[in-house]
Parts: structure tokens; C-alpha cells; sequence
């Protein structure tokens, strides 16, 4: 059954959020966007591309005058400013103008990068959103965020850029591989903890059942979660505020991912980092010690890290000194008041980050 989230700022429609089971209503939502005089593009990657890029490609060439393909390789490695670069060249080579449209299919790099490409081709153009992993379907395809990383600093370059829509087809998440699916799972985890302490509870309550990719829960579950980073942006686009929060878990979880040369995946780091993060309120007296044991139980039931080995945590204190998140000099630390409720602390010291950290450095 299709579900549908209408995003708004201030007051205003501007998109669609879209959950199907399928692609069986994308041509009707292409039809909305009055696509028949554009040429469009369908920017996916290399392990994407043989899944859906002929399917999405067959729909949208119902909906629009002309469409193309761009073939990036997979792989965070990939997303940065090269990348775009052959972007812009073939889309100059294909003649498309400002009125032309890009199609972002496939996951958090294709998404980000399809998207900081459309805010910066000829100023900008339109773009949309059809994201394939759980963790592109939850969190980095809402919102408008877009960047590429630059010299292993993640997301360092980028742009707000809001999609015309978003379609999520959730059979999609039954291609992942069990690595993919539970990074997704950090940061859906994290929209629990920070938002809704009801939500967290019904995760964990579900989780035999999630795991089995039981796909009337799996939708619900994105359902969930998309109205949650929807209600944020919507008071925050530009996160000047409220939209910070969902750095819950990011802050240590950049600085990690960055000091294992991404070998780690996003969400992953996200997980340890929220586990960093939330011990940092246990040794506070704010969180109870039994709430971060049931984090670290609800993690690796779901397949992901608890702890990592080879790093060293200085050099991840250093690491998030560099970090986007600064504000003049001060880490903008987010910490839990409670589960369901997160706030922004610029007072963590680099003694309680290195408390943090021993929860998950072994």
C-alpha cells in the first residue's frame, strides 16, 4: 500500500515523500512533474545500475522527451569532486539545460552526490530522489542535505537542495546485503533515541521480524522514520537549529569512519557513535546504565558493531576538531536527556569524549 508524506516549508508543499512496495507508481508520480518536454537523467552506480537503472529508466522514458544514464563506480571512495566533475561533462556533452532533470537512484553516495550535482549544475537544477538502500530511504535522501567528501573529510563540500520527490520502493530493501540493511539500521535506531522513545521501543520489539525483512513492517518502520527527519527539516531546513540533533551519534561517528579510511560503513559508525555518545550521558548521572547495555544488545541483535580495533582515541578527538559540526572552535555535541529526547551541549570535554570512547574502543 502506498503511503505518502508531503514535506513543507514554511507552510508551503514543496515535495512528496513516497513509500511503495514496488515501482508500480512511479510513472503516476513522474506524471505529476510534468516531465514531457525535459530530457532526464538517471545517475546511479555500478552495483545499482543491473538491479533497477533499465526499469526506472523504461518508466521515466514514459514520462519525459529524452532519458540518459550515468554509471559512477560504487563506493564512498567515489564520492567526490571528480566524480561530479565527469558529471557536469557528460551532462554538457548531452545538451541538458536548467530546465533538464537528474534522477538519483540507488544509495547515500549517489543520492548526495546526484543531488550536489543538480544544486550546482547551472545554478541549479531539478532532481529527484528515488533511494535503494534503507539507509538512503530513512535519512540521506529527506531533507535536502548534499555534498561530496574532500580529502577524506566527509561531506565537507555540499549544498541544500531540495528533491521535487522522493520514491521509495521498499521490495528494493530485500536486494541489501546483511551489512547494508544494518547500517541502515543505525540510523533508524538513532531516529528512536533522539525522537521517539515509543518508536524505539516498538524497533526492539520488533526486531526478529524486521530482521526477516517482513516487508509490511519494514515500510512501516521507514514510514516512521521518514516522518520524524520530515517534522525536524520542516522547523529547521537549514539546520540552524532543531536539525542538529540528528547528528546524534555522528560527531564521534564521522571521526571514526574517517580514521578507518571508510572501511567501515556509515551507519555503522553512527552506532558506535551513538554508543560514545550515550555513555557520555550514563557517566553524567543523566542516562541509566541499563539503557545503554540495552543499546549495545539492540545493536549487535541487528547486526551491527559494538567496538572497533585499530584506532587510536586521541586521534579520533583530534578528528572531530575538523568536523563540519564545529561552531567557532566548540564541538556541538549531541547528547540524550532521555530516550526519545536529545539536546545540543557545547560543554563535552575531551575527557569525557575519551570516557566515551572506551566504550567501544577494544
Amino acid at each position: 500500500m502506498e503511503k505518502v508524506i508531503p514535506v513543507r516549508m514554511d507552510g508551503t508543499w514543496i515535495y512528496d515523500i513516497v513509500m511503495e512496495q514496488s515501482f508500480d507508481g512511479l510513472k503516476a508520480q513522474l506524471d505529476k512533474l510534468d516531465l514531457k518536454q525535459r530530457k532526464v537523467c538517471v545517475v546511479t552506480d555500478s552495483h545499482v545500475a543491473p538491479l533497477y537503472l533499465e526499469e526506472v529508466k523504461a518508466i521515466a522514458g514514459q514520462c519525459c522527451k529524452k532519458t540518459e544514464e550515468f554509471i559512477l563506480p560504487a563506493g564512498e571512495e567515489n564520492k567526490n569532486l571528480d566524480t561530479v566533475r565527469n558529471l557536469y561533462e557528460a551532462l554538457i556533452k548531452m545538451g541538458f539545460d536548467r530546465k533538464d532533470w537528474l534522477i538519483a537512484l540507488g544509495g547515500g553516495v549517489v543520492g548526495d552526490l546526484c543531488g550536489y550535482t543538480a544544486a550546482t549544475y547551472l545554478r541549479g537544477i531539478s532532481f529527484i530522489q528515488i533511494p535503494t538502500t534503507l539507509l538512503s530511504q530513512v535519512d540521506s535522501s529527506i531533507g535536502g542535505k548534499t555534498g561530496v567528501d574532500f580529502d577524506a573529510y566527509k561531506n565537507m563540500v555540499g549544498a541544500f537542495h531540495m528533491p521535487k520527490l522522493v520514491y521509495s520502493n521498499t521490495a528494493a530493501l530485500k536486494t541489501l546485503s546483511p551489512e547494508q540493511f544494518s547500517s541502515g539500521m543505525g540510523e533508524v535506531i538513532k531516529h528512536g533515541l533522539i525522537k521517539d522513545r515509543k518508536y524505539y521501543q516498538w524497533l526492539i520489539q520488533n526486531q526478529e521480524e524486521i530482521k526477516k525483512l517482513d516487508l509490511s513492517l519494514c515500510q512501516e518502520m521507514v514510514h516512521v522514520s521518514n516522518l520524524i527527519k520530515r517534522d525536524v527539516v520542516e522547523r529547521d531546513p537549514k539546520e540552524n537549529g532543531e536539525r542538529a540533533l540528528l547528528n546524534f551519534g555522528h560527531t564521534l561517528g564521522h571521526a571514526i569512519e574517517k580514521l578507518a579510511d571508510f572501511s567501515l560503513l556509515h551507519g555503522h559508525c553512527v552506532g558506535l557513535g551513538c554508543i560514545g555518545a550515550m555513555a557520555i550521558s550514563v557517566n553524567r548521572g543523566i542516562i541509566d546504565r541499563s539503557e545503554l547495555d540495552r543499546l549495545k544488545r539492540f545493536l549487535e541483535s541487528m547486526g551491527l558493531p559494538v567496538t572497533v580495533t585499530g584506532l587510536n582515541a586521541s586521534e579520533i578527538i583530534k578528528t572531530t576538531k575538523r568536523d563540519k559540526k564545529m561552531d567557532s572552535g566548540t564541538i556541538r555535541f549531541i547528547l540524550l536527556k532521555s530516550i526519545g529526547e536529545a539536546v545540543i551541549d557545547k560543554t563535552v570535554t575531551e575527557e569525557e569524549m575519551l570516557c566515551g570512547l572506551n566504550e567501544i574502543l577494544v
